[in-house]
């Protein structure tokens, strides 16, 4: 794809933009991790600063204490609709162990360089962004409840970018999830009764081997959340959380069935009830070809990283994100960016909170949110890009 001499210029706007406010964006960085939808630093700190760069912002949008919006129109008009993503909350102990403190401002950043286009020329367009909470928290994750409120209804494309380790590229998957509440009810006693432990101990157990039987695609895990009270009083309740996983929703579909299969076998053998909750999945990111084969062009030409090729990047193994619900409903797409721990780390440990504050991860950062904002930037002024990816995307829902 060769760039016009125009669209050149318009990309050279963006990214002057993005390099004038790289070191303000070292500084917002989140400093202060918090829990998801207690995010209220972030909150403040990020619509502060976005208010002060010209956006309209709406502060604890759709009704969530912690998500906003922000946004800036073109004087041409609407157009378009390119909207970005931040994530902002962290992880129980570990802090931003997931980076989010980077995708925060990756999302920030990206709005700042449309915006300086379309102050600067006369091209219909717009650009939003949201405020993401509490993504870690799976079933119940911020941009779940933003798709359920409508909030992405009148986009054309969302995309945000995620930081890892030993990974970079645009169609990296990222898998489904689906979160599962459950107690066990027994009946209390000295040394006798219905021993509601033994069933969550039992469908632990059945789960363990169940694992050898799905594909190396899938994956459960979980915690028991309530072993009981004392050692001498047979537990009368027990409650646990687990994930389910699957590449697909018909892979995380069937795979639940079999998991309330060994839930309902643990309740049946020890004679307690069982009650389950199973909450909002968050669905596999549907990647947008047209999008990602622009964001590694562009990655490519201004920053000259190499990917590994699309079948190599299906082999990695996927995480789970709610973004992957907004990329079923419009357009999207879920790049990662390796930014280099040392030592090295992957993300949910406690060394990639340290690294996720390095000036090597923001300098990565910046390329990753460079290469969305050259692609919102195309998504705006080449009409038959857009269609292009338009297409691509009513293609792949109607196969999913």
């Amino acid at each position: 794809m060769e760039q016009t001499k125009k669209t050149s210029e318009l990309a050279d706007t963006a990214l002057k933009a993005i390099n004038d406010v790289k070191n303000e964006l070292h500084e917002i960085s989140i400093k202060n991790p918090e829990l998801g939808y207690q995010e209220k630093f972030a909150h403040k700190l990020l619509t502060d600063y976005l208010q002060g760069k010209g956006f309209k912002v709406t502060r604890s949008a759709f009704g969530l204490e912690t998500a906003f919006v922000a946004e800036f129109q073109s004087k041409a008009g609407r157009g378009r609709v390119v909207s970005f993503n931040s994530e902002f909350d962290a992880l129980p102990g570990i802090g931003h162990a997931c980076g989010h403190n980077l995708i925060a401002i990756s999302g920030v950043g990206a709005a700042i360089g449309l915006k300086a286009v379309l102050e600067k020329s006369n091209i219909e367009g717009t650009v939003r962004l949201y405020g993401t909470p509490a993504e870690e928290k799976a079933g119940d994750g911020g941009k779940i409840k933003l798709v359920n409120a409508g909030a992405y209804n009148d986009v054309d494309v969302s995309m945000m970018v995620h930081p890892t380790s030993n990974a970079h590229g645009a169609f990296l998957p990222c898998i489904a999830v689906q979160e599962a509440e459950i107690i066990y009810h027994g009946r209390a006693s000295h040394a006798a009764g219905l021993n509601a432990l033994d069933a969550m101990v039992l469908a632990y157990d059945n789960i363990g081997l169940l694992r050898q039987q799905i594909p190396p695609t899938d994956r459960i895990h979980g915690i028991i959340t309530d072993g009981g009270q004392a050692p001498n009083v047979i537990p009368e309740k027990t409650t646990g959380t687990f994930l389910v996983r699957g590449k697909t929703m018909k892979d995380l579909e069937d795979l639940r069935q079999r998991v309330q299969k060994c839930f309902e076998a643990a309740a049946l053998a020890t004679g307690t009830t069982l009650d389950i909750k199973w909450k909002d999945a968050a669905q596999n990111v549907n990647i947008n070809e047209r999008l990602a084969e622009r964001y590694e062009y562009y990655i490519t030409k201004q920053f000259g990283i190499k990917f590994p090729s699309r079948a190599e990047q299906n082999n990695y193994f996927g995480a789970s994100t709610d973004e992957g619900n907004v990329t079923h409903l419009v357009p999207g797409i879920h790049p990662m960016y390796d930014i280099f721990p040392d030592p090295p780390a992957i993300n949910h440990q406690r060394a990639f909170a340290d690294a996720a504050k390095t000036d090597k991860a923001h300098e990565e950062t910046i390329k990753a949110l460079s290469g969305i904002a050259l692609v919102g930037l195309d998504f705006l002024v080449d009409a038959g890009f857009a269609q292009q990816v338009k297409e691509s995307f009513a293609k792949s829902i109607a196969e999913s």
